[in-house]
């Protein structure tokens, strides 16, 4: 390897390899925290080693330029085709510019976003937009919805699935109340993309770094490219920047591959059986009522503390997260818990636990038997 940045990082892998030296021997470790960032794809780490051989700018004029913007475009057909998409797609740098461009831009004078929406929807949408009240399992109040779309038209911001509890709103039933209200819909799916069906909506944010894409790309699926005000630049005049070319090739194959899709039903029935030994044990399975993603899901262990379950389970070479991956570093209440009236403590003493498509029963078995073990040591202290 030749000097200068490329030397610094294997020095520093090697620094790493040397402060852990599980990483050379030892148990393998258990990785459950897949709704942070689930690993590249092999499909989409190839496609991104190929696309890297097409260097050229897609703007430019030349043939370089254009054989990378036909790469560029079959990108953009694949992801439509698969998500199922018959609108426009403006890629981006992941969900959270997504989210900002259509906050930022779109044509309608009022906001309005969900309470458990994900820190960047709210920060995007605005401190000014009200938040729509949730049930206890998470699920949007219609009668307050109804309340706030009653006046005037909106840009209505709420999530297909909550990135903390798991939680699937019924966005095709809000999306009728929304369109009829002559209001607009900007669905966060960045935890459903690749995973369930899209649902109807005006726009909608999804992010590769969740569907087994690299981190740092994303897309916004826009239905009416006139509901926004154009930027100049790239994607159709929509964004500026130079498109990730090897970052897009690497989300559309990680979308074509149906890995998540595929697996669905069998992380469904290991959720089932994670979440049936939970509750036997005596833990709480947050928002057990709601319909929710085989993929995600946020236990309590009363009496233990979210922090230190995470720092055990680390101890046993499991990582989970307490919360969203992006407030997970901070000691602060879960806001989406407070605002399903969670019980403090309940709320203090949840973690959640994230299964990506290679996720098997011994798995889950083996979270199971370090979970048990906490709980078992908390209550002979107790005693």
């Amino acid at each position: 390897m030749h000097s200068g940045v490329g030397s610094y990082i294997g020095a520093a892998h090697q620094v790493a390899i040397g402060r852990n030296p599980r990483l050379l021997s030892g148990p393998e470790r258990l990785y459950l925290d897949h709704a942070a960032t689930t690993p590249v794809l092999p499909e989409a780490q190839a496609a991104m080693a190929n696309a890297l051989l097409v260097w050229a700018n897609p703007s430019s004029p030349h043939g370089d330029g254009r054989q990378a913007r036909a790469l560029l475009e079959d990108a953009r057909k694949a992801v439509a085709h698969t998500l199922g998409w018959r609108h426009d797609v403006i890629f981006t740098s992941g969900a959270s510019e997504a989210l900002q461009i259509v906050a930022a831009r779109v044509k309608a004078e009022r906001r309005i976003v969900g309470a458990t929406e994900h820190d960047a929807v709210v920060a995007a949408m605005g401190p000014s937009a009200p938040a729509l009240r949730v049930d206890a399992n998470g699920v949007i109040d219609m009668d307050v919805l109804a309340d706030e779309l009653s006046h005037g038209p909106a840009l209505v911001a709420i999530q297909q699935v909550n990135n903390e509890t798991g939680v699937v709103q019924p966005l095709d039933r809000i999306y009728r109340r929304v369109r009829d209200s002559g209001s607009l819909l900007l669905a966060d799916c960045a935890q459903g993309a690749g995973k369930l069906p899209l649902p109807d909506a005006d726009f909608i944010a999804i992010s590769a770094h969740k569907l087994g894409g690299p981190p740092g790309v994303g897309a916004l699926l826009v239905k009416d490219l006139a509901l926004l005000e154009a930027s100049g630049g790239q994607e159709r005049g929509y964004r500026r920047g130079t498109e990730n070319l090897p970052g897009i090739a690497a989300l559309a194959a990680a979308l074509e591959s149906r890995a998540f899709l595929v697996e669905m039903p069998r992380l469904a029935a290991l959720r089932q059986q994670l979440e049936s030994e939970i509750a036997q044990a005596g833990g709480v399975v947050i928002a057990e009522g709601a319909e929710r993603i085989a993929t995600i899901g946020g236990y309590a262990m009363p009496s233990v503390a979210s922090a230190s379950q995470l720092v055990q389970l680390d101890l046993a070479d499991i990582s989970v997260s307490a919360g969203s991956a992006c407030s997970s570093g901070s000691i602060k209440p879960s806001r989406v818990l407070a605002a399903m009236h969670a019980p403090a403590e309940v709320a203090a003493s949840v973690i959640r636990v994230s299964f990506g498509p290679s996720t098997s029963g011994a798995d889950v078995s083996r979270f199971l038997n370090a979970w048990r073990g906490i709980a078992e040591r908390a209550k002979a202290r107790a005693a």
